[in-house]
């Protein structure tokens, strides 16, 4: 019985923005000591007694201000006063001695709240700190000067236990890019591992790095934090960055890169939709790939539908030379259906199931969704992939990311 050549054309998944979801902020409670028991009540009868600071405060104050700290890049830290800092450092060693309470060399609420947030996006290692619970401080009448009490996640036998799957997560990364000197290859190897490793998903530890590597589940704001944790470990200068979506009320979170004295965005979240293969099509492992368009993508593009947050600086991204497909020879500036089937043949020829191209501009992105798949000249592909591997009918997909001018074709 002779076989009929069969052609489905599937829409797998059309998506304009991604996955995100909301971040959460971190709401500062403030207590009046007189009604505090402990260390604060015994801080305000030295005070009443003396008229002084207590000597912890006194101290804090004589302490000389690292501008540096080994191995963290602080970009953030690098936009604060010099009171600023010197609260971001008492803060940060109080966190890391994981102290329940301790002082802070200032009461003012707006300095406190700017520095912990800065903190927080420099130091994503600190993932005990609450980041869905109130930040308590104790103030006092008169005085410059804090109880702070950040709040913490986890008991030290969990903190154990999630330091250990982060630095294996840190080994097997470190091992990938051993032999590989190339910075891009570098993010590249961390994009796709983050997201073979985690599942979108909301949880108790969504928003930190032990949701990444310990439960391998979170939500944006974890994703970020674990690329800029691994990049900042393998030197990469890396950014974490929080903001608004377009035409939505949830926040995202993505990161800044540096390479070659330019700024890229990425975002591990949105090159993480299973989805986007959901169907028959997701059946063939073949067809499993990672949306590479928000590694490093067109600015404009990006900008489209995500904008930081305007309480600190970030710095513009502007170049497209190290954009996925641009490195790739899969970037167009105009359609030509022959310069597109020129393409999807090399493609296949080198093994591909899945061939992806995007386009520069909108007007060829639309000439070829009219000429591929509106009027089916796609099936110019398919033929030559039957024709590759001796088959007679095949099955193919397409899908679309609109916002980055994007063709899937999925064999």
């Amino acid at each position: 019985m002779k076989k009929r050549k069969l052609f489905w054309i599937v829409l797998v998944f059309c998506l304009a923005a991604g996955a995100f979801w909301k971040i959460n902020g971190f709401q500062t409670v403030r207590n009046d000591a007189e009604n505090s028991p402990g260390l604060e009540k015994a801080a305000d009868a030295v005070k009443e007694i003396f008229n002084t600071e207590p000597a912890d405060v006194r101290e804090l104050r004589e302490q000389d201000v690292a501008e540096t700290d080994s191995g963290h890049q602080e970009y953030y830290f690098r936009q604060l006063g010099d009171e600023e800092k010197r609260i971001y450092r008492e803060m940060l060693e109080g966190i890391r001695r994981r102290d329940r309470e301790f002082y802070l060399s200032s009461g003012e609420d707006d300095l406190i709240d700017k520095v912990y947030h800065a903190l927080l996006k420099d130091h994503p290692e600190l993932f005990w700190i609450h980041n869905r619970e109130p930040v308590y401080k104790t103030t006092y009448a008169g005085a410059d000067y804090c109880l702070f009490s950040p709040g913490y996640t986890y008991t030290d036998q969990e903190i154990a236990e999630i330091e250990q799957k982060i630095d294996q997560a840190y080994q097997d990364v470190a091992s990938l890019t051993a032999a590989v000197s190339d910075p891009y290859e570098q993010v590249k190897t961390v994009y796709t591992y983050i997201i073979d490793h985690t599942e979108y998903a909301s949880s108790e530890d969504d928003q930190n790095i032990a949701g990444v590597f310990w439960k391998n589940q979170a939500v944006c704001a974890g994703y970020a934090r674990a690329v800029h944790y691994l990049l900042e470990k393998l030197g990469i200068p890396c950014i974490y960055v929080e903001g608004s979506t377009a035409g939505s009320s949830e926040g995202h979170a993505w990161n800044i890169v540096r390479l070659d004295d330019q700024y890229y965005y990425v975002d591990a979240t949105n090159g993480d939709q299973p989805e986007f293969l959901e169907g028959d099509a997701a059946e063939l492992a073949e067809h499993k790939t990672t949306l590479y368009d928000y590694l490093c993508p067109f600015p404009e593009e990006y900008e489209m539908t995500y904008t930081p947050s305007p309480e600190f600086s970030v710095p513009e991204c502007t170049s497209s030379d190290k954009n996925f497909y641009v490195l790739n020879q899969g970037c167009f500036d105009s359609y030509d259906r022959g310069q597109i089937m020129d393409y999807c043949r090399m493609r296949l020829n080198n093994g591909a199931a899945v061939v992806r191209f995007k386009f520069s501009g909108q007007e060829a992105y639309d000439a070829a969704l009219r000429d591929l798949l509106e009027e089916n000249n796609v099936r110019y592909a398919a033929e030559y992939y039957m024709q590759l591997y001796g088959i007679s009918s095949v099955e193919y997909h397409y899908g679309l990311l609109q916002d980055m001018k994007t063709i899937y074709l999925m064999f």
